[in-house]
C-alpha cells in the first residue's frame, strides 16, 4: 500500500471539498477555489471532514496513481487554507526588481529590462531595501502555478558558481568553486 496515498486529508475549518460523478474533485477554502480531475479508477470519498484516496487493485499503474492524486489533493487543501510562498533573491550589482500590477520588471545585468506577465493567480511583490539584496516573493494558492513561475524567473539568471551572482531561492545552498589560485 502506498505510504503517501493512504493517508487520509483532513478538511480544516472553512475548507469544503466535493466529489462531482465524473470524478473532479473541488476544494473550496477562504482563499478560493481548486479543481483536479482525478483518473476514473482512483475513488475519492469525503466523510467528516476527512478526505480519503482509494485504489481498486495493486497493478503499478494504479499504485502509481494513487499516492499521486493524494498529494494533489493535499496540495490544493493547504493552498486554499494558507496558501503558498516563494521568496527569490536577486545577487548581483546593480540588480533590480519592481512590480507593477501583474507585470514583473527585472534588471539583471543585461543590456536590456525583462518584462514578465504573471497569471492572474500569482501575485508578486519586491522589496528593495539599503544594503541588501532585492527579494521578489510570490504568492499563490496554487502550487504547481507558484513554482512553475518561480523556476521560470530562475532560469532568466541562475546563479554561477563563482561568486553566486544570479537569482536563487531564498535559503538555498549554492555549491561554489574556488576559482583561480593565486600566480607564482
Amino acid at each position: 500500500m502506498s505510504r503517501i496515498g493512504k493517508l487520509p486529508v483532513n478538511l480544516p475549518a472553512g475548507v469544503t471539498a466535493e466529489v462531482s460523478k465524473d470524478n473532479v474533485v473541488s476544494v473550496k477554502g477562504p482563499l478560493g477555489q481548486l479543481s483536479q480531475a482525478v483518473d476514473r479508477d482512483i475513488t475519492v470519498k469525503v466523510e467528516d471532514g476527512v478526505l480519503t484516496v482509494t485504489r481498486p487493485t495493486d497493478q503499478p499503474r494504479h499504485r502509481s496513481m494513487h499516492g499521486l492524486y493524494r498529494a494533489l489533493i493535499n496540495n490544493m487543501v493547504v493552498g486554499v487554507s494558507k496558501g503558498y510562498e516563494i521568496k527569490q533573491e536577486l545577487v548581483g550589482v546593480g540588480f533590480k526588481a519592481e512590480v507593477q500590477g501583474n507585470v514583473l520588471q527585472l534588471s539583471l545585468g543585461y543590456s536590456h529590462d525583462i518584462w514578465i506577465m504573471l497569471p492572474d493567480e500569482v501575485k508578486a511583490e519586491a522589496v528593495t531595501d539599503r544594503k541588501s539584496n532585492p527579494i521578489v516573493t510570490l504568492k499563490s494558492i496554487d502550487k504547481q502555478l507558484i513554482g512553475q513561475v518561480a523556476a521560470k524567473i530562475r532560469s532568466l539568471r541562475k546563479p554561477e558558481p563563482y561568486k553566486g551572482k544570479g537569482i536563487k531561492f531564498v535559503g538555498e545552498q549554492l555549491r561554489r568553486k574556488a576559482g583561480k589560485s593565486a600566480g607564482k
